[in-house]
């Protein structure tokens, strides 16, 4: 089944490499918004956005991570500098367990995504990062051993 309503242009808004997610759109302005569920708010439906909404309902649909530990868009302080994580997954003693970047299906994945993520892992020291354009996902572990790339998301504790 096709996860791209048809009243979206596909060349912003693609078929994604996830299972299709129930997403609530609605119109607004020259474009969409999105209700994100874990922010309790309507959204601009951008491309980063639809990868977003796409991921996490994958994470709590097919990898059964709890909804509540979901946090999107949790602002951190990093240097002295202002910054946002796209995801983070907070585990049972309510630290970050995996933080998430996503880009739009455009954007390739390149090494600057995966700095990116490790700066915002000074700050978090959480032991899984992914990122995802919607296209193509990486996960890996992190720890003082170093960065160890995973063939799937690693399961969560309950």
């Amino acid at each position: 089944m096709d996860s791209t309503p048809k009243y979206l242009p596909e060349d912003k808004f693609p078929r994604l490499n996830m299972p299709p997610a129930p997403l609530r759109l609605r119109p607004a302005g020259d474009g969409f918004e999105v209700y994100d569920t874990q922010r309790r708010r309507w959204v601009a439906l951008t491309p980063e956005e639809w990868v977003r909404q796409h991921f996490v309902a994958m994470l709590i649909s097919l990898n059964g991570y709890p909804a509540s530990r979901i946090a999107n868009e949790v602002g951190i302080r990093l240097n002295g500098v202002q910054h946002r994580c796209d995801t983070i997954v907070y585990g049972t003693d309510r630290r970050p367990w995996m933080i998430v970047e996503y880009k739009a299906p455009s954007v390739k994945i390149t090494q600057a995504t995966f700095d990116q993520i490790a700066r915002y892992n000074l700050w978090a020291h959480a032991p899984y990062l992914a990122v995802s354009n919607g296209l193509t996902h990486y996960v890996c572990a992190f720890n003082h051993d170093g960065v160890m790339y995973l063939p799937k998301m690693p399961e969560m504790e309950k």
